[in-house]
């Protein structure tokens, strides 16, 4: 899990900025999310597709489509999302050898029990509230005023 963190920083990345910006009434397209995150549309495809299959995120259709949280912010544990992202990307070769396999091994198995239990104590709730620590603030749609 540590060795492929860029798939899992993403998904959680993604879960965040759409919580952020959506939540579990509006949509917000791949687009959006995707120059938020400085990433390239087709390279965070795949991880919104396995975070809807899990259920994490809703996907909409349509010319306001987009996607939304699948359950409240409360409900999202991280180790949840880096699961789903990191079971979609397949395993890590084993290091070859035998001192690889009876040390390093073992050490990584543990190093990622240790993340894992971590992971499972937060959500992206607790993230949002770091968020409004660090003073990053929610946008704020203002409503349109038309004066004629």
């Amino acid at each position: 899990m540590l060795l492929r963190r860029e798939r899992a920083m993403t998904a959680v990345a993604i879960v965040l900025d759409v919580a952020f910006h959506a939540g579990r009434t509006e949509a917000v397209s791949a687009a959006d999310i995707a120059e938020r995150l400085g990433q390239a549309r087709r390279g965070i495809e795949p991880v919104l597709q396995a975070l809807s299959r899990a259920g994490l995120l809703d996907s909409i259709r349509g010319p306001k489509g987009g996607y939304r949280l699948g359950r409240p912010p409360r409900d999202l544990r991280l180790a949840e999302i880096v699961s789903t992202a990191l079971d979609e990307d397949g395993g890590a070769e084993a290091p070859a050898g035998r001192l690889q396999a009876a040390v390093v091994q073992p050490l990584w198995t543990e190093m990622e029990a240790l993340c894992r239990e971590h992971l499972a104590r937060l959500t992206i709730a607790d993230l949002i509230k770091r968020a409004a620590a660090a003073g990053v603030k929610r946008p704020t749609v203002e409503p349109l005023n038309f004066v004629i």
